[in-house]
């Protein structure tokens, strides 16, 4: 994505990432995990605040750091490199809430030219089907993989 975005870290298998939001919250760290979902080659990626006091992480929480664009491209940077490491995986998103969905589809609809030109995007329909991502549509869930992985 054309954004800014933050350094983060991972690990050798490239399936966990830890990155930290900066704005006017303070600094918050953020972790970008891809996770095996028992379909071959298909990755839930999950996202979330840590914190460091509790020891645990929050898909739910609401940071209003005043950095979304810099975190949505972030993220989107892992998905890149997790795919690069992993040429043949489906990622699958959805947001922990209703406004996380949305939030997700317009970040892909604000940035679908770009997305296109390395990933085939589906969205999961209200009647349970994955259809070619629609700008316009609404989904509740997000699949995307390397072009070269259509047939």
């Amino acid at each position: 994505m054309k954004y800014p975005k933050y350094q983060y870290r991972s690990e050798t298998s490239m399936s966990y990432y830890e990155f930290i939001s900066e704005g006017p919250k303070g600094l918050i760290k953020k972790i970008v995990e891809f996770t095996e979902t028992g379909t071959e080659n298909v990755y839930n990626l999950g996202f979330a605040d840590y914190d460091e006091k509790t020891k645990t992480t929050s898909d739910i929480s609401v940071t209003n750091n005043g950095d979304s664009l810099k975190v949505l491209a972030t993220v989107a940077s892992t998905v890149y490199a997790f795919t690069q490491k992993n040429p043949k995986a489906w990622i699958l998103a959805t947001g922990s809430t209703n406004v996380r969905t949305r939030l997700y589809r317009m970040g892909i609809t604000n940035n679908l030219a770009e997305i296109s030109e390395d990933f085939k995007v589906f969205g999961l329909n209200n009647n349970g089907e994955w259809d070619k991502f629609i700008v316009g549509e609404d989904y509740e869930a997000f699949l995307l993989t390397k072009k070269e992985n259509i047939l």
